[in-house]
């Protein structure tokens, strides 16, 4: 009888999205800093 050990991460993308994702940073002003910050920044991503 062998047991196998049940991973924490699970990744899923629209989890990810909706939690990370550029609709869910518009939301907010803390959000919306960290939009602004990236892009300031000179990232090619900004979110996820």
């Amino acid at each position: 009888m062998m047991f196998f050990m049940s991973f924490t991460y699970k990744p899923k993308k629209r989890k990810r999205a909706r939690s990370h994702g550029f609709i869910k940073r518009r939301r907010t002003t803390a959000g919306r800093n960290v939009i602004k910050r990236r892009r300031a920044k000179g990232r090619t991503r900004l979110v996820v």
